[in-house]
C-alpha cells in the first residue's frame, strides 16, 4: 500500500524514468491497481473531485446589505425618532432604509460569482485497467491508477504517461498553449516548465489525436486545475472604483452631520431650547445630509448602461462592474483565442528560391500572397497543395460546416481548397494504397496514393526527416539535386521562420509509374510550411483605439516567448522596442524582485508568456498596488485566478471555459476585443453621468442642511421635519438626477 508520509502530490514526476514512477507509485504498468486499492488510496487522498465551493445564504447577503455608515446613521435617527414616540418619522426613515438594502440585495443576488463552472469539467467517465479494461465514475480514480484515453476523450486527472501512440493533448486552456501538443514517454530535466512537460497529461485536458495509458498522478483538488480552482477561491475580490468613491463619500457626509449636528444641539442647549426640538432638528439634518436618491438613482443608471452594452455585445454580470469599465488604464490580455482567432493558419510558404507570406482566405476560396509575385513558382504551388491535402488525415467538413481532425492538417485542408483542390472528390481521385503515420521517432508522416495512370507519394515532417528522404529538390519547375549548400540554406530558413515563433513543417513528392514497397526514397523536396495563430482582423483598430484612450495593454500568455512575440508586432503592441525589453518569460519573471528593485523593469514589459496562473495574479496584483484599474482578459482555466483578482474579469463568451465566464464580471458575446474598447467607453460615459448627479444630489441637500440649520437657529419651532425632507429627496431629487444619468454621450 502507499505510504501517505512518503507521498507528495508535488514530486517532480515528468523527471522520473517509467520503472521510477511505477515503482514509486507501487503499480503495474500493465494490470494497473486492484479495485481494493485503490479504494484503500481514495480513502487516504479523497476522491477525484474538485473542492465544492460553499456560498453565501441569501440571508446572509441580506444582512450584509444593512452593514454601511449611512443605514448606521439613518437606523440611529429611526431609534431616537422612535423613544421620543415620533412612529410616523421611524417608520418612513426605517422604509428608506429597508428600500435601499432589498436594491443591492437583488443586485448581488443577480451579481454573485460560484464556481460551479469547475465541476463542467468534471469527467463523468473515466477508462481504467485494473486487472482489466473498464469504465468507472472518475471521482473514483486513485493515485497509482491506469487509465486510458483516446481521441475525443477529455482527461481525467493529471499523470505521467507510459504508453502511447501518435497522442496529442489540446492544453490551451489551462496552459494558454495555442497548439496540440504532442506526447513523448520519455523523462524531462526537472526544470521543465508545466507547458513544456511533454509526458505529463493534466486534468481537464482534450485529447486531439492518438491514444495512451498514464498512471494518476494527481487527483481532485490536488491536480493542476485544483490548484487553479483553490487560487481561484482564494484570489480576493477588489471593491470597484465606484464603491470606495462612494464610501468616502458616505464617510465625508457622515463627518460634516456630526459636526453640524454637534454644533446646534450645543448652541440649542445655550438657548435652553426644548430637548425634543434639538433633537429632532439634528435628526432632520442627519436625513438632509444623505442622499436617499442616490442608490435608487445608480442603480437605474448602470442597469441602463447594461443594457446599452449588451446591445454591444458586452454581457455585464455585476452591476458596478459598469462603471469600473469607464476607468480602466490597464487590460492585461491573453494572446489565445482573444488576440487571436485560435485556429491554425498557413502564414508563410517558403520554397528554395523564394519565400512568400500570405493571408488564407476559406470563405472566398482564395489565397492572397503579399508583396511577391507567383507566376515562377505556380507549379510548385500546384505541387504544394496537392501534397498537404494528400498526406492529410482531417476533415474539411464543408457540407457541415464543421472541420475535424488535427488544427495543422485542418489548415493545409484550407490552404489546399483556397488553392484550387478539389478536396471534396480528393479521395475518390487518389486512392490511397499505404500510409506511414507520423510517430516521435520518425518525426514524418506519408502516404502512398494512386491515381489514373501513376503513382504518388506525398510526405511531410521535420525539416531533418523530409530531407533524409530527399535526393532532389524543386526550383521553377526543375529538379536539382539536394547538395550540402542548400541543406544548410534551407536549415536556416527553417530556424529563421521558426524564430519568428511559427510552427515548420517541410514538404515532399515523387510521381511514379509503379507501385513500390519501398517508397519513401528519391523524394523531391517541395518547399517549407510555417504555420501561425493569426491576429484577429478587428485588433489593430481596437489597439489604437486603446492608446487614444489613455489604456495600456499588456499581453499575458501561457504560449511560446516567440509565438507571443510574434502577435504582438503584428497587431501593433510593441513598435519599435528590442525584445529584450518588451518581452519577458515566466522563468526570468520569477527570478525578479517585482515589488522591489525590478518594479520598474517589469512594468516596462509589454509581453509575459511562459507565464503560469499565479504569475498572472501577481501581475494584477502589482498594477493594482500601483493605483491602476485593471481589466483581465482571457478564456482558459489557467486565467481564472487572475479574472477573479482583477477590477474587471472580461471572458470570451465564444470561445471561453465555462469557469472563465462563471468567474468573470464581463463576457464577450462575440469575442472581440474592439468590444471591450467599446465597453469602455460607455463606462465612461457612465461615470461621467454618475459624476453629474451625484453632484446635483449633494447640491440639493446642501441647500437642505443650510435651510435646516438656518431655521433651527432663527426659530425651532418652523424646522423641515424629517419625513418632510425624506419625501422632497425621493421625490424631488430622483427624476432630475434619472435625466442626468441616463445621458448616452457620443456614439463611437
Amino acid at each position: 500500500m502507499l505510504d501517505k508520509s512518503g507521498f507528495s502530490f508535488e514530486l517532480l514526476f515528468h523527471a522520473l524514468s517509467e520503472e521510477k514512477v511505477v515503482d514509486f507509485l507501487l503499480s503495474d504498468p500493465k494490470k494497473g491497481l486492484t479495485a481494493e486499492e485503490a479504494k484503500s488510496r481514495i480513502a487516504q487522498y479523497g476522491e477525484n473531485k474538485l473542492e465544492e465551493v460553499k456560498e453565501k445564504s441569501a440571508f446572509k447577503i441580506l444582512l450584509e446589505q444593512f452593514q454601511n455608515p449611512i443605514t448606521y446613521l439613518l437606523a440611529g435617527a429611526a431609534i431616537i425618532s422612535l423613544f421620543f414616540h415620533d412612529v410616523s418619522n421611524s417608520l418612513a426613515i426605517g422604509g428608506v432604509i429597508l428600500i435601499n438594502a432589498l436594491i443591492g440585495f437583488f443586485i448581488e443576488l443577480q451579481a454573485r460569482k460560484s464556481m460551479e463552472g469547475l465541476k463542467s469539467l468534471e469527467i463523468s467517465l473515466a477508462k481504467v485497467i485494473r486487472g482489466e479494461l473498464s469504465e468507472i465514475n472518475s471521482n473514483l480514480l486513485a493515485i497509482g491508477d491506469l487509465v486510458y484515453i483516446k481521441a475525443g476523450d477529455m482527461v481525467p486527472a493529471d499523470g505521467r504517461l507510459v504508453t502511447l501512440n501518435n497522442l496529442e493533448i489540446n492544453e490551451s486552456p489551462l496552459t494558454g498553449e495555442s497548439l496540440p501538443v504532442d506526447k513523448v514517454c520519455e523523462p524531462l530535466p526537472e526544470l521543465t516548465p508545466l507547458a513544456d512537460r511533454t509526458n505529463m497529461v493534466y486534468k481537464g485536458t482534450s485529447v486531439i489525436k492518438g491514444n495512451g495509458y498514464f498512471l494518476v498522478t494527481g487527483t481532485g483538488v490536488h491536480t493542476e486545475l485544483g490548484k487553479i480552482s483553490t487560487m481561484t477561491q482564494r484570489a480576493e475580490d477588489t471593491s470597484t472604483p465606484l464603491d470606495l468613491k462612494l464610501e468616502k463619500l458616505t464617510k465625508t457626509l457622515i463627518w460634516i452631520t456630526a459636526a453640524m449636528a454637534c454644533i446646534f444641539i450645543i448652541a440649542g442647549l445655550f438657548r435652553k431650547q426644548e430637548f425634543y426640538i434639538i433633537v429632532e432638528t439634528a435628526i432632520a439634518l442627519a436625513v438632509a445630509a444623505i442622499p436617499e436618491g442616490l442608490p435608487i438613482v445608480s442603480t437605474i443608471a448602470l442597469a441602463y448602461g447594461m443594457l446599452r452594452l449588451a446591445k454591444r455585445n458586452a454581457i455585464i454580470k455585476k452591476l458596478y462592474s459598469v462603471e469600473t469599465l469607464g476607468g480602466t488604464n490597464v487590460i492585461f490580455t491573453d494572446k489565445t483565442g482573444t488576440l487571436t482567432e485560435n485556429v491554425m493558419e498557413v502564414n508563410i510558404i517558403a520554397f528554395p528560391h523564394k519565400t512568400l507570406e500570405l493571408k488564407n482566405d476559406f470563405e472566398k476560396r482564395q489565397n492572397t500572397f503579399f508583396n511577391s509575385e507567383i507566376a515562377d513558382v505556380e507549379n510548385s504551388l500546384h505541387e504544394l497543395y496537392l501534397t498537404a491535402a494528400l498526406c492529410n488525415n482531417a476533415i474539411l467538413g464543408l457540407s457541415s460546416g464543421k472541420a475535424i481532425g488535427d488544427p495543422i492538417e485542418i489548415a493545409l485542408l484550407r490552404l489546399a481548397y483556397s488553392g484550387g483542390i478539389d478536396t471534396n472528390n480528393l479521395k475518390d481521385e487518389y486512392v490511397r494504397v499505404h500510409e506511414t503515420p507520423f510517430s516521435s521517432d520518425t518525426k514524418m508522416m506519408a502516404v502512398l496514393v494512386r491515381s489514373r495512370d501513376e503513382f504518388i507519394v506525398a510526405s511531410k515532417g521535420s525539416v531533418e526527416a523530409i530531407l533524409s528522404h530527399c535526393s532532389s529538390y524543386l526550383k521553377e519547375s526543375e529538379a536539382l539535386p539536394v547538395d550540402a549548400s542548400f541543406t544548410a540554406h534551407l536549415n536556416k530558413e527553417a530556424e529563421r521562420i521558426s524564430s519568428m515563433g511559427l510552427r515548420v513543417l517541410a514538404f515532399a513528392i515523387r510521381h511514379q509509374a509503379e507501385e513500390e514497397q519501398e517508397y519513401l526514397k528519391d523524394l523531391t523536396f517541395i518547399g517549407l510550411v510555417g504555420f501561425l495563430d493569426p491576429p484577429r482582423h478587428d485588433i489593430g483598430f481596437a489597439m489604437e483605439s486603446c492608446k487614444t484612450a489613455g489604456v495600456k495593454v499588456i499581453m499575458v500568455t501561457g504560449d511560446h516567448p516567440k509565438t507571443g512575440f510574434t502577435i504582438a508586432r503584428k497587431i501593433g503592441l510593441v513598435e519599435g522596442e528590442e525584445e529584450e525589453s518588451a518581452l519577458m518569460t515566466g522563468t526570468q519573471l520569477q527570478a525578479l524582485d517585482i515589488h522591489g528593485k525590478d518594479k520598474k523593469v517589469v512594468m516596462n514589459t509589454r509581453v509575459f508568456a511562459r507565464v503560469t496562473p499565479a504569475q498572472k495574479l501577481e501581475l494584477v496584483s502589482l498594477y493594482q498596488d500601483e493605483g491602476n484599474i485593471v481589466a483581465m482578459t482571457g478564456d482558459g482555466i489557467n486565467d481564472t485566478p487572475a479574472l477573479k483578482k482583477a477590477d474587471i474579469g472580461i471572458a470570451m463568451g465564444t470561445r471561453g471555459t465555462q469557469v472563465a465566464k462563471e468567474t468573470a464580471d464581463v463576457v464577450l458575446k462575440d469575442d472581440s476585443f474592439v468590444s471591450i474598447v467599446e465597453a469602455i467607453f460607455q463606462g465612461r460615459v457612465i461615470f461621467q453621468n454618475i459624476r453629474e448627479f451625484i453632484i446635483f444630489l449633494l447640491s440639493c441637500n446642501l441647500s437642505e442642511i443650510v435651510l435646516v440649520v438656518a431655521s433651527g437657529f432663527i426659530d425651532p419651532r418652523i424646522v423641515l421635519l424629517p419625513i418632510q425632507i425624506l419625501f422632497l429627496n425621493l421625490i424631488t431629487d430622483v427624476f432630475p438626477a434619472l435625466a442626468l444619468g441616463l445621458g448616452k454621450g457620443i456614439e463611437m
